[in-house]
């Protein structure tokens, strides 16, 4: 044991006083390797910031693993009343320990702008909405627990109304006229963060039962709205499974109660939806580092052939043909090691640059990814085992040396 350890030692210390010998020889065949090394690690870790934007991107609209819709109409001939509804998910709610739960109705609201009175398009959310949609804000905050306990009603705007308001500070308290049957002065408390260019004036507004501000121009129809609930992922079917029979019951055998699940996790069943992502990142990434290792291969060619009167004067004086070989190819193993550390430490600094942060996520990430772990143990891991494969054949190469035609070469 302590043999094969001595000659492992020995081997390695051979490799790195033939690489101190030709420096300048390694460090351009090593150049390569160190550029791949760097472009695959950058690669992979610009890939899970992009996997970080796609998901963000999908929970802002689908709202984050697992969110079920809930949704109920009146199959006959009595229209269903929205309070019912409302009281009845709330106190189910309640009931199951349900925090992450909100009203989402989707639906217009008059309101005087300096242009005229004009209908905008509106949601109507609880607070908890914020988080399970991972909504961003460009000014001001989201719904808080009290607004809804104001006595001017808190709103929250986007940009592209701030934008027709004229963009007044949020913290002046700037307010809006909504009318309906009923008038109320709500007062702008945040402004979201645009999700798209060109994206239309809208609203959000807390739910309330004390004004009835559906637009006159709609007929002052009752407005029943879905409800959503953030659900744990690993009970969360049967959780809705339990939630949609309580109101079924509680409604009555003429409403219909659907409950579906919305985020983009349930589209994709156990498969991975980022998987398309992954392969292409890993595909170029290999594409990247056997480029690098092709060239590192030619110059090792090269540079054995040029070592043979060398290796056969070491044959000549006992070394073994193992010994050869595994000192020829630790020669390798330890530049790319070395080449993957710098590539590495290159990719940190590209990836975590905020340009190119900015560049990538498009200003859609909130919870940047720290540096990938994997991506640079990918990356080192790379370097070595490129090293490895591209000294097999110069190594295999040194041992064929006979000792005679060494000497004589």
């Amino acid at each position: 044991m302590s043999g094969l350890l001595s000659g492992v030692v020995g081997a390695f210390v051979e490799a790195w006083s033939e690489l101190r010998v030709n420096k300048l020889r390694v460090l351009l065949s090593l150049i390569g390797v160190a550029v791949a090394v760097a472009a695959l690690t950058a690669v992979v870790g610009l890939g899970s910031l992009a996997e970080q934007s796609t998901r963000e991107s999908s929970e802002k609209s689908g709202g984050r693993p697992a969110t079920y819709t809930v949704s109920a109409y009146s199959q006959g001939a009595t229209p269903l009343d929205p309070a019912l509804l409302d009281d009845e998910f709330r106190s189910t709610m309640s009931r199951y320990q349900i925090s992450w739960a909100s009203e989402n109705l989707y639906t217009t609201r008059s309101v005087q702008l300096p242009g005229g009175l004009t209908d905008v398009s509106a949601q109507v959310v609880d607070p908890e909405y914020g988080e399970m949609h991972r909504v961003s804000m460009a000014e001001g905050s989201w719904f808080v627990d009290g607004d809804d306990r104001r006595m001017a009603p808190a709103v929250v705007v986007n940009e592209a109304l701030w934008d027709t308001l004229g963009r007044p500070p949020v913290a002046s308290h700037p307010t809006l006229l909504l009318t309906g049957t009923d008038s109320v002065t709500g007062v702008v408390v945040g402004v979201t963060a645009a999700q798209y260019a060109e994206e239309a004036p809208g609203l959000f507004l807390l739910p309330s039962d004390d004004h009835d501000l559906v637009p006159l121009s709609q007929g002052g129809y009752a407005e029943t709205p879905q409800y959503e609930m953030w659900l744990p992922t690993s009970s969360g079917d049967q959780l809705s499974t339990m939630v949609q029979g309580n109101l079924a019951a509680a409604l009555g055998d003429d409403v219909q109660v659907d409950v579906n699940r919305s985020d983009y996790a349930a589209y994709a069943g156990d498969s991975d939806p980022f998987l398309p992502i992954k392969l292409i990142i890993t595909g170029v990434g290999v594409l990247v580092l056997l480029l690098g290792g092709l060239g590192l291969v030619n110059i090792a060619l090269v540079t054995v052939r040029q070592r043979i009167r060398e290796i056969g004067v070491r044959r000549s004086f006992g070394a073994t043909a193992p010994r050869v070989f595994f000192s020829v190819m630790l020669e390798s193993v330890a530049g790319t090691v070395v080449a993957g550390a710098v590539g590495v430490m290159v990719a940190v600094l590209v990836v975590q640059n905020p340009t190119v942060q900015g560049f990538i996520a498009q200003g859609s990430v909130d919870d940047l990814p720290p540096f990938p772990i994997t991506a640079a143990l990918i990356g080192l891991g790379s370097a070595t085992l490129i090293g490895a494969v591209a000294g097999v054949l110069p190594a295999l190469v040194a041992v064929r040396v006979k000792v005679i035609d060494a000497i004589r070469y």
